[in-house]
């Protein structure tokens, strides 16, 4: 009696492990995002040229045409993160980074761009702002004019 609660048991903790294993590997496939809002219709074509582009792992012409999106549609978030991606999947990992995080400042209500597996890598793009304030960081006094302590 006592083996078969044993079995039944383990069994069940490794069904868990399995099921918590397979739900964490499932992540949305990158894809890149249609423009939102009033941008130019060349923008628009440059996008959908660059998603065919990037969705056939073509991703130096996709590349070319998602930087032209960008170049004229600058302020779109969307532009900016599949810009990205293809800078990504083609190993530009700083200039993607850039994008990555100008696309989440651009589009800040963008659940699709901020809870990207392509922008997780490269943390939250409001902490760069939040490390630059350091309230608890000394300050200079500005009594005397500013200077450093020592003067010239």
């Amino acid at each position: 009696m006592k083996k078969p609660v044993q079995r039944l048991a383990i069994l069940s903790i490794v069904l868990v492990l399995v099921g918590m294993t397979a739900c964490a590997q499932k992540r949305k496939p990158l894809v890149p995002l249609a423009l939102d809002g009033e941008v130019r219709s060349q923008a628009t074509a440059l996008t959908e040229q660059g998603t065919q582009a990037y969705q056939a792992k073509q991703f130096e012409e996709a590349k070319q045409y998602f930087e032209q999106a960008v170049a004229a549609a600058p302020q779109s978030g969307q532009a900016h993160y599949n810009y990205a991606l293809a800078l990504n999947a083609l190993g530009d990992s700083e200039l993607a980074r850039q994008h990555f995080i100008a696309a989440a400042d651009l589009a800040p209500g963008d659940k699709v761009i901020w809870d990207s597996p392509a922008l997780s890598p490269y943390g939250n793009p409001e902490s760069k702002d939040k490390a630059k304030m350091r309230p608890n960081m000394p300050r200079r006094s500005s009594f005397g004019g500013g200077m450093p302590s020592g003067g010239y």
